[in-house]
């Protein structure tokens, strides 16, 4: 190989090095409204990046829309590329966050929330977006979509108390494994 670009590779791949130490340092709490829940390694924060299908991001298997709310959705974010796992909505019970991710799908958006998850050295995280808007809008849209889309798609499971002691697919694994499980 070519000294000269030995040199132009070694000195690229530091500065890439550099810029990702420094992109990781972010403070994305910055200006962040998230309402946090005092729990272990939580730390607001607010971002930009893509909405995107993690399966399709993963292994290149991308159905229209994000899989029209069958595959799990996270976000690309803009600063450091890294993919940012969504599991939770801002909903008080835990609910996901598909059904207010979903359309944003392929979008540009700014999110505010909570990174979730302690760091002893390692840097997975979940997050759990309280608020979301198309970048560049100046309105926020609180997340909170789940319970109104499980009511629509579970219109025979109608009565009281929270939604998962009606959900068709939750009596269905209690009635084939009982409430603990085959234990």
């Amino acid at each position: 190989m070519n000294m000269k670009l030995i040199v132009v590779l070694l000195t690229a791949a530091s500065s890439l090095a550099l810029t990702t130490a420094i992109v990781a340092a972010e403070d994305f709490s910055k200006d962040s409204k998230a309402n946090t829940f005092g729990l272990s390694g939580e730390q607001k924060a607010m971002f930009s990046g893509k909405v995107v299908d993690i399966l399709c991001e993963l292994s290149g298997d991308c159905p229209v829309n994000c899989g029209d709310g069958n595959r799990n959705l996270g976000i690309v974010r803009a600063p450091d590329n890294a993919l940012v796992v969504v599991s939770k909505n801002a909903q008080f019970e835990f609910n996901g966050a598909v059904d207010d991710l979903l359309p944003y799908c392929n979008k540009s958006v700014d999110v505010d929330g909570l990174l979730i998850g302690e760091d002893p050295g390692v840097k997975a995280k979940v997050y759990m977006v309280q608020f979301i808007r198309l970048s560049g809008e100046t309105d926020w849209n609180k997340a909170e979509l789940w319970t109104k889309a499980w009511k629509k798609r579970n219109t025979d499971a109608a009565g009281e108390g929270p939604w998962y002691r009606r959900d068709p697919r939750v009596a269905k694994q209690i009635e084939k494994e009982g409430y603990l499980g085959n234990v």
